[in-house]
């Protein structure tokens, strides 16, 4: 598992992607949920080393790469 420490080093998600870790948000509210219901929860963000579209994991399923 990842913490804030790891900002910034490469970091590797549960289905084998390779990226930088940018930041961690422990109360994400996804923004496509409906207003009246979007729960709160721990989100790694996590963008490709050469660049490309950022995306985002549970970062408990998260390890340093």
């Amino acid at each position: 598992m990842i913490d804030r420490t790891d900002i910034g080093h490469r970091v590797q998600d549960v289905y084998g992607r390779v990226g930088i870790l940018r930041d961690i948000d422990p109360a994400w509210e996804d923004p496509s949920d409906p207003p009246y219901d979007r729960p709160q929860r721990p989100v790694a963000f996590i963008s490709p080393e050469h660049g490309g579209r950022e995306w985002h994991a549970d970062p408990s399923t998260v390890t340093r790469a």
